[in-house]
């Protein structure tokens, strides 16, 4: 993908907006988001407005494209859901306009939980059941419909339960970028794919997404990653989500959908759903990783990374039985000198001089890195050192270096036969934690986001 320019692709969308729909005074912003979303105000027919801008992301992070999701959400407007309208598309650079809608959100990166936390107060539970029963009217909606405006209808069991995970699988080939966590998901999925019990829908892709003005829901948001599927993936997103963002007393949520929507519940296959979720989930960040294109969180891709993969796998031992360690950051390494430098530079970027193109919350990502790699850099040697023992002692690597170990176990996995799965989760979820740790620092408190659990469902299966 080539470098974009932020800045000549604001005056071509306020251009767009200028002669396609007859606005003067255009002001952007952007908003701190992974993709470009920005603010618009702009005067129309003598009277002051404001649009909601949704650009293509940094960097491949789903295998949709823009224009899939303006139809989608197209569709869903064309139905009676309350989404956000879209009175124009920009085809260069593409963006979506839609309607601004006022209304709380909570927050939409880890790091922001991190930073803020994540609460659910009685006004937004009141909301969260109301979102159940527009998720049950959602999922009413013929499938037909998308099918017609570009989404994909399965045709069969594993294209019904695993068809998104697929399309996210299938970019790691495109973009040439893969790791062992891959290696070993993508295979359990497609060996454990259950039989689907709860039927077909067009999926939110990303459940959970809404705004609030007290108890009343705004609008329903966010359907880049809608497609026809099993109507437990939806579930199965406030699962993954909770308690990064507070989602409340889930058992109570997927009971006034299935109350609303006449759908019985399947928790099994909302088990199974979740692990394929948090899947799916895990592709994105580990491309932005590697990409070094203009904008973008890094530190924000390594947090997911570390915590969602680490989720993933605590989700699919509730349906294996795997018993996993646990494990405890040791002291600190001491690295002085890359400490000065790493603090220098940090002092360095928070000095740098507010401007369109550096607002506080750019500057702030940018701070984020040297934070990182300072706390990083006192966990160094243990993190690289433990995995490559771990790694040693599952195939008999002798080499050195994390990415030597990679690319063994990797290896191993691939040739592994089911046989070798609690062995091989065990490794892996040992790896993330040991990041999820660090990210907490010495004596976390107990509910630190950096190690939240996935609640156990299937449990409720034999209720």
């Amino acid at each position: 993908m080539p470098d974009r320019d932020p800045d000549a692709e604001e005056k071509d969308i306020a251009r767009w907006l200028e002669t396609e729909m007859g606005c003067s005074d255009v002001s952007i912003q952007r908003m701190r988001r992974w993709r470009p979303i920005m603010q618009a105000d702009v005067t129309r027919n003598g009277k002051k407005e404001r649009f909601f801008l949704k650009g293509q992301r940094t960097w491949p992070t789903h295998p949709y494209p823009l224009d899939y999701e303006r139809d989608m959400q197209q569709v869903l407007f064309e139905n009676g859901i309350r989404v956000p309208a879209i009175p124009g598309w920009v085809p260069d650079p593409e963006t979506i306009v839609m309607e601004w809608v006022e209304g709380g959100r909570d927050a939409g990166l880890i790091q922001e939980a991190i930073e803020s936390g994540s609460t659910m107060t009685d006004d937004r539970w009141q909301a969260s059941l109301r979102y159940m029963e527009l998720l049950g009217e959602l999922h009413a909606i013929p499938v037909e419909r998308f099918a017609e405006r570009g989404a994909e209808l399965p045709s069969n069991n594993t294209e019904l339960m695993l068809g998104n995970f697929e399309r996210f699988h299938a970019m790691s080939s495109q973009v040439e970028v893969s790791d062992p966590f891959i290696a070993f998901i993508s295979g359990w999925l497609r060996r454990n794919c259950p039989q689907n019990k709860a039927g077909m829908a067009f999926l939110t892709g990303d459940c959970g997404q809404f705004l609030t003005d007290g108890p009343n829901i705004t609008c329903l948001m966010d359907f880049e990653i809608g497609h026809i599927g099993d109507p437990m993936r939806d579930l199965a997103c406030f699962r993954g989500r909770h308690p990064i963002e507070n989602m409340g007393d889930l058992p109570a949520l997927f009971r006034k959908y299935e109350e609303a929507s006449g759908t019985k519940l399947d928790w099994e296959g909302m088990a199974f759903h979740t692990v394929a979720f948090l899947a799916e989930a895990y592709y994105g960040p580990l491309f932005g990783l590697h990409d070094d294109g203009p904008g973008g969180d890094w530190v924000e891709a390594f947090v997911q990374v570390a915590i969602i993969g680490r989720r993933c796998l605590e989700a699919l031992v509730e349906l294996t039985g795997t018993k996993l360690d646990s494990l405890e950051l040791p002291n600190a390494e001491q690295t002085p000198l890359e400490d000065l430098a790493l603090s220098r530079l940090e002092a360095e970027i928070g000095r740098l001089p507010d401007h369109k193109d550096m607002q506080t919350w750019q500057r702030n990502i940018l701070a984020s890195l040297p934070v990182m790699l300072r706390n990083m850099g006192h966990y160094r040697i243990w993190r690289d050192e433990e995995y490559c023992n771990d790694v040693a002692a599952l195939t008999g690597f002798e080499g050195v270096g994390v990415s030597n170990a990679d690319t063994a176990f990797t290896s191993f996995i691939e040739k592994a036969g089911p046989d070798q799965d609690e062995r091989i989760i065990k490794v892996l979820h040992r790896k993330l934690l040991r990041d999820c740790l660090i990210i907490a620092g010495k004596n976390p408190p107990a509910d630190h986001i950096a190690l939240a659990p996935v609640e156990p469902v299937v449990q409720f299966a034999t209720d």
